[in-house]
């Protein structure tokens, strides 16, 4: 079965703002995402891609630019199913007003048990994500052979919830997983069982050094903006 690349969008001016963007219109790449995008085609360089699929949304379309310049014979596929998670009443809303509130602490520490007024549970966003990818193997499977591998550009929270279902970890335990922005994460399939091969590989460790100001306690939801 194929190798899924799943590549998180590049920093947001939502990430930078601190709002939870969901699929509020017009978020696109700030400065470093630009930056971040425009690096991937070289960090990808290596790797023959057989298809790529996106997010509907801006800042996932923005990512993929560069990389699709550089590789004329890929057509992207944009998939709903892929895009992020629908937060409803939260979207577009400051996180640091969203800490008090008492669904957070559900979100952090039962998401399985987590649903946005207005949008969806994340139950249901696992569901539909994992979905498309066991849909798009078995496509990219058929059309390219048991070795290929393809793409595909989404959201912090959608990347962790597959990774989480590759690893057969209870949704409940998503949230210790971390994929900073234009982070690239590899699940190997075979019949019988994935592999995670990459989590949130940027390439860059500088992110791992100590910070000024100590990482917060809880996952951020919707992935954060990654190291400063």
């Amino acid at each position: 079965m194929p190798t899924l690349i799943l590549v998180r969008h590049g920093r947001s001016t939502a990430n930078t703002a601190g709002l939870l963007a969901g699929w509020t219109p017009g978020v696109s790449l700030d400065e470093r995402g630009t930056a971040q995008a425009a690096a991937l085609p070289e960090r990808l360089a290596a790797v023959p891609l057989a298809e790529i699929v996106t997010s509907p949304l801006q800042r996932c379309q923005e990512t993929l630019a560069p990389l699709l310049a550089a590789r004329p014979e890929l057509t992207p596929h944009t998939d709903d199913r892929i895009g992020e998670c629908h937060y409803g009443d939260w979207s577009g809303r400051k996180l640091a007003e969203l800490v008090d509130d008492p669904l957070m602490e559900v979100v952090q520490q039962h998401p399985s048990a987590a649903a946005f007024p207005g949008g969806e549970s994340m139950r249901a966003m696992q569901h539909r994500a994992a979905e498309a990818v066991r849909e798009w193997n078995a496509r990219v499977e058929r059309d390219h052979g048991p070795d290929a591998t393809y793409l595909m550009c989404s959201h912090g929270d959608i990347i962790k919830s597959l990774v989480a279902d590759a690893l057969g970890l209870h949704l409940d335990l998503f949230q210790r997983i971390s994929v900073e922005p234009c982070s690239v994460t590899a699940i190997r399939y075979t019949r019988l069982r994935p592999y995670l091969v990459r989590l949130g590989d940027t390439g860059d460790f500088a992110s791992l050094a100590p910070r000024e100001k100590p990482a917060e306690g809880d996952a951020p939801v919707g992935g954060g903006a990654g190291a400063p």
